[in-house]
């Protein structure tokens, strides 16, 4: 029976989206790809005469068979245990799949959740490379507003890879506490009655409990990103959603302007509110594969890509906080990227079911949105993790 949420003119009550219940099922699966419609946002403009075009040679990888916890898998039925929105993926710069559900389209820009984090860490790359940013710098030598917080003697670097020490629960389910305060703070919930207003900055000034050293084992905190964000504002004298269009959006090639969320003062959920299409989201990975570069201009540095894939310390991936969700895989994340180290496969992941794949071994980038009921799924991120693999596989055996 097809859903019923925000049919009608109006919508009954009980099948409106809220501010309340926008990333609640069923909910999700249409605001996914309306946030904009729910939450306030800044554009991310593109160039409507640069679009980067694909050649197709388009695949339904009906031979694609894989195996999970004892089940057997098509490209069918992955798409719909995992609540597949929008599907891309490229193999050697051609379009093999692109498919769309839940009422998604090719020119619907859907959340990334936290694969923002990875589009932040590549514009932060252009920054360093410009000479306005380092990463080995304090973070109060940029925003001094932080030197009564955990960030007094935090680096930038600490920042980019999630080595902060400071005490955060990153539960999503909680319905109280700091991380229900922090969506507040970005314009995500609602105030309750007694709420006074606060903003994304404020909050970030705020934290100061500590848990442990800067530069210890991964610890995953999106704040940190959203940080990251106002350090890349404050060291350029730019909005952030000017700044990835100008760096990234208008050189991509992108087919459709993105948009980030952003609080009542305009500060970017940099941790998890960009939104773009599902095409626009590989060519973002079609260019990481291709270190950067199209039509041989340099966008991101390749340097900076390189050091995505190549450094990073395995040791603290070891004994963070994530390590559990990717089984045995040798790991380490860096600059805002997941890295398995012996696919030498870059990944972007977001809560209910986000994923960008950049597999350099087989030239294959897989872009996948989704609108899963639960925002972390250990069954089925292990079960995205064996698709990527599979499809990088099938493509060795069969290209």
């Amino acid at each position: 029976m097809p859903s019923m949420v925000m049919s009608g003119f109006p919508s009954r009550e009980s099948d409106q989206v809220s501010l309340a219940n926008w990333r609640n099922a069923p909910f999700n699966a249409w605001a996914f790809h309306h946030v904009r419609e729910i939450v306030p946002s800044a554009d991310i403009a593109n160039a409507t005469d640069n679009i980067w075009q694909f050649a197709q040679q388009l695949d339904d990888l009906s031979s694609l068979a894989f195996t999970h916890r004892g089940a057997a898998y098509s490209l069918d039925a992955f798409m719909s245990e995992t609540a597949t929105d929008g599907l891309v993926i490229l193999h050697r710069g051609k379009v093999i799949v692109e498919r769309y559900a839940n009422g998604m389209t090719v020119a619907m820009p859907h959340i990334l959740m936290s694969v923002s984090k990875s589009m932040t860490g590549l514009i932060a790359g252009c920054v360093v490379t410009k000479g306005a940013l380092d990463p080995d710098q304090k973070v109060t030598s940029i925003i001094p507003e932080l030197r009564d917080s955990v960030y007094a003697d935090t680096t930038i670097r600490h920042v980019l890879d999630m080595r902060v020490g400071l005490t955060f629960d990153e539960n999503y389910l909680a319905t109280s506490g700091p991380i229900v305060t922090y969506r507040k703070a970005t314009g995500w919930n609602p105030l309750g009655p007694n709420d006074t207003p606060s903003d994304l900055r404020t909050f970030l000034t705020g934290l100061t409990e500590r848990g442990g050293a800067d530069g210890g084992p991964f610890h995953y905190v999106s704040p940190n990103s959203d940080l990251l964000g106002w350090i890349l504002e404050r060291a350029t004298s730019m909005r952030f959603a000017d700044l990835m269009s100008e760096h990234l959006w208008k050189p991509l090639g992108a087919q459709r302007s993105a948009y980030v969320t952003v609080d009542r003062f305009g500060a970017p959920r940099c941790a998890g509110g960009i939104c773009m299409t599902a095409m626009d989201l590989a060519r973002v990975g079609q260019l990481m594969l291709q270190r950067g570069q199209r039509n041989g201009a340099p966008i991101i540095p390749a340097a900076w890509i390189d050091d995505i894939f190549g450094n990073g310390d395995p040791v603290a991936w070891a004994d963070g906080d994530l390590a559990p969700y990717f089984g045995n895989r040798s790991m380490h994340y860096r600059n805002k990227w997941y890295v398995d180290r012996d696919r030498k496969t870059a990944m972007g992941l977001g809560i209910h079911g986000q994923h960008l794949f950049v597999d350099r071994v087989q030239g294959m980038v897989i872009a996948k949105l989704s609108s899963q009921a639960s925002p972390l799924d250990a069954n089925l991120t292990e079960l995205t993790l064996r698709f990527a693999e599979a499809v990088s596989d099938h493509l060795g055996r069969t290209r």
